[in-house]
Parts: structure tokens; C-alpha cells; sequence
């Protein structure tokens, strides 16, 4: 992902009814567990605003937290955690791949979709401006075992924050 940031939003990014239905059942699956669930969405380099792909990534932030909760005071329930090695090299593998990362996804546990200080210091790293140029973010909402909403966020250069971007769930083929 390039250098300069930028957010894509004249068009909605479309996502493939399955893809989002595998986004949920993850969710669900993760919900069981107490954490949240955490992955990427990708689709063909021709079509830049289309989504047909779910790749679930591990999430973490139990494992660590059991291991130096001093350090990770937080649990997979408010938090997820990815090996940063490991999406890196997902963020490389799959544009060489020909089918680019575009959507990094997580859930909340019943507390709505919405992108938190948290999220936005991830994405950020801690700094100024988004770490991978027009990755997006899609925040399910999950509450008592049931996804109740999805939102889709995108950094904004005019705002300097990440605001939410147009979502349209597509059939599929």
C-alpha cells in the first residue's frame, strides 16, 4: 500500500453477501469464546471496490494477557491483537497475489459498531496517519451472541480521523 493516504468514498466498496455472512459466523464463533474476532477482506485487483474473500486472523490478546497481564491489561472481549509480522506479510502476500487486502475487520461484544480511540490508535500505530495507505475498516457489532450492524470506516486527510464510508452488501455470482 502506497505513501499517501487517502479514503475512497464516491463509491461504496461492495462486499459479497457470503463474505459477510463468513464475517459474522466469525463474530459468532468468537462471541462464544469471550473475544473478538479479527481478519482481513480482499477482492481482485481489476475491481477495486469489491470484496469477495474472508481470511480470519488469530486474535492474541487472551494469549497474551494470560502470559504478562501487566503489560496487556486487556482481554480478547475489548481487544484484539495481531502478530504484526504476520499482516504485514498477509498485507504483501495477498497484492502479489493479485487479490490486495482492502478491509481489516473486528467485532465488538455488545457494544455497538463504531470505531473506538483504540481502533484508530492501531490503524494509526500511534501516529498521525493511517500505517497501511486506503485500508479500510469494517467494525461488526455483536450483542448477547447475535451481529446486529457492520459499519465500514476509512481515514479522512481533511479530518485527520476515520470517519464511516458507504457499505453495500452485493448477491452473490
Amino acid at each position: 500500500m502506497g505513501e499517501e493516504v487517502h479514503v475512497v468514498t464516491k463509491r461504496p466498496l461492495r462486499i459479497r453477501r457470503a463474505v459477510m455472512e463468513r464475517v459474522s459466523e466469525h463474530a459468532r464463533a468468537s462471541y462464544a469464546k469471550d473475544e473478538e474476532a479479527c481478519g482481513y477482506l480482499a477482492g481482485p485487483a481489476g475491481e477495486e471496490d469489491l470484496c469477495d474473500e474472508a481470511v480470519p486472523l488469530a486474535n492474541l490478546a487472551n494469549r497474551y494477557h494470560a502470559m504478562d497481564p501487566e503489560t496487556y491489561p486487556r482481554t480478547g472481549r475489548t481487544y484484539f491483537l495481531i502478530d504484526p509480522l504476520k499482516f504485514a506479510k498477509a498485507v504483501d502476500t495477498s497484492a502479489a497475489s493479485g487479490r490486495p487486502m482492502r478491509v481489516l475487520y473486528h467485532s465488538h461484544l455488545d457494544v455497538g459498531a463504531y470505531f473506538s480511540e483504540t481502533d484508530a490508535a492501531a490503524a494509526t500505530m500511534g501516529g498521525d496517519k493511517p500505517s497501511y495507505d486506503g485500508l479500510r475498516y469494517l467494525v461488526t457489532s455483536i450483542r448477547k451472541g447475535v451481529v446486529d450492524d457492520h459499519k465500514l470506516f476509512a481515514w479522512s486527510p481533511e479530518t485527520k480521523t476515520f470517519v464511516e464510508i458507504p457499505l453495500e452488501v452485493q448477491p452473490d455470482p
